[in-house]
C-alpha cells in the first residue's frame, strides 16, 4: 500500500529517493518562478520543468502550493546562508561584517540569479492572494535577523551611528533586492561594482561620528 510522503515522514523520516524527488520538484519550482513569475506559476508548469509525467507527483510530496513554496523559500535562504555566513564569520568588526553582508549578497545574486529572483517573486506575489504561503513570508522576514543583529551589536560596540537597526536593515535589504530587479532588466549590470558602491553608501550612512 502506497503512503504519502508526509505520512512516510511521520513514520521515521523520508527515504533518500523521497528527498531526492522533493529536491527535484523544488529546483523546478525555483526555475519556473524565475522564468514565469509567481502569479503565473502552476503545478503543470513545474511538472513540465521537472520532467514529471503529471502534477500528481507534486501533490504526492506537497500538500499544496503554499507548502511547496514554503520549501522553495527555505531552500533559497539556506543556500544564501551557506554562501554569506562563512564570509561574515571571518570578519572581526561589525562594520566589516556589514560591508561583507552587502557585497556577498550581490555575489550570491550573480551566482544564483534564479534563486534570488524566485524569492523576490514569491514574497511580492503573495500579497492580497488567498493561497498565501505564510511560512514563506515569515521566513523572508526572519532573514533580516542576521543583519539586524549585526547592526544592533555594532551599535552597542560604538561602531555605528545612533540608528534603529531594523529600519536600517530594511533599507539595506531594499537596496539589495531592487538591485536584483535592475539586474534582471539590465543583465550587463556589474554586480560586483554595485556591491562595492552599496557597501560604501551604507558604510557612510551608519558610520559613528568622531
Amino acid at each position: 500500500m502506497l503512503v504519502s510522503a508526509k505520512r512516510a515522514g511521520e513514520q521515521g523520516g523520508r527515504t533518500f529517493t523521497e528527498e531526492a524527488r522533493r529536491a527535484q520538484i523544488v529546483r523546478a519550482a525555483i526555475d519556473t518562478v524565475a522564468e514565469h513569475g509567481y502569479p503565473h506559476t502552476s503545478f503543470s508548469k513545474i511538472a513540465q520543468q521537472a520532467g514529471l509525467s503529471s502534477t500528481g507527483m507534486i501533490s504526492y510530496y506537497f500538500a499544496g502550493k503554499a507548502e511547496l513554496f514554503d520549501e522553495v523559500v527555505a531552500t533559497v535562504l539556506r543556500a544564501a546562508e551557506e554562501f554569506v555566513g562563512p564570509r561574515l564569520q571571518r570578519e572581526q568588526t561589525y562594520r566589516a561584517k556589514l560591508r561583507v553582508y552587502i557585497e556577498s549578497n550581490l555575489a550570491f545574486m550573480a551566482e544564483y540569479p534564479g534563486h534570488t529572483l524566485a524569492l523576490a517573486e514569491i514574497v511580492l506575489g503573495t500579497r492580497d492572494r488567498d493561497n498565501v504561503p505564510v511560512g514563506a513570508v515569515n521566513q523572508a522576514t526572519a532573514s533580516l535577523d542576521v543583519l539586524v543583529d549585526c547592526l544592533d551589536k555594532g551599535l552597542a560596540a560604538g561602531e555605528f551611528a545612533d540608528l534603529e537597526p531594523r529600519v536600517m536593515a530594511v533599507a539595506i535589504r531594499g537596496a539589495i533586492d531592487n538591485t536584483l530587479r535592475h539586474h534582471m532588466l539590465t543583465p550587463d549590470v556589474d554586480l560586483e561594482a554595485y556591491g562595492r558602491q552599496l557597501a560604501d553608501i551604507f558604510d557612510r550612512a551608519t558610520r559613528a561620528t568622531a
